[in-house]
């Protein structure tokens, strides 16, 4: 190669590390700057990913070795596909635990279709209740398993899971067990 050829791609890799370690340094700053965790994923995920491809293109351009260029680039891949997933699942944990600042929050959309799941289920589960109810024929329905089903739902509490707790940690039995 020429000296000139060597000399720009030298400098393409300086830019590319400089502007990677930059990016890089953003998200850093990002994580520990940032009021919540849903804002601080953002900014742990995006620049994070773009400085590493900055990074890894500087790794290639002075490397000049073809063998490489397949590695470098599975793994950026791998970068790609498991960042996102990542923190789509972070992201939802926090909305479902309700770990976050709501005032921060510009739009809502999985509120709503939370709120559509939960009305069907809640309506679903009185229409199973009703069905038990009056094929039981005679059995008082408040005392039994349709009945309890029927009131948990209109009341807005989830069933017990098989270890006798529910979804929200609570004991049915009424022991102060945790979870």
């Amino acid at each position: 190669m020429s000296a000139v050829l060597d000399t720009v791609l030298d400098a393409a890799a300086a830019v590319c590390l400089v502007v990677g370690a930059l990016m890089s340094l953003a998200a850093a700053i990002g994580l520990v700057r940032f009021p919540d965790l849903l804002t601080r994923m953002h900014a742990g995920t995006k620049p994070q990913v773009f400085g590493l491809l900055l990074m890894l293109t500087a790794v290639a351009l002075e490397n000049r070795d073809p063998v490489m260029i397949p590695l470098i680039v599975l793994g950026w891949i791998f970068q790609l596909l498991t960042v996102p997933v990542s923190a789509h699942m972070v992201g939802r944990s926090t909305y479902r635990s309700k770990h976050l600042n709501r005032n921060t929050l510009t739009q809502d959309d999985l509120q709503e279709v939370l709120n559509r799941a939960g009305k069907s289920a809640t309506e679903s589960a009185m229409e199973r209740a009703t069905e038990s109810a009056g094929e039981s024929h005679g059995e008082d329905a408040a005392g039994s398993a349709a009945g309890d089903a029927a009131g948990r739902a209109a009341a807005g509490t989830p069933a017990p899971s098989a270890d006798g707790r529910r979804a929200d940690g609570q004991q049915t039995d009424g022991s102060a067990g945790t979870r």
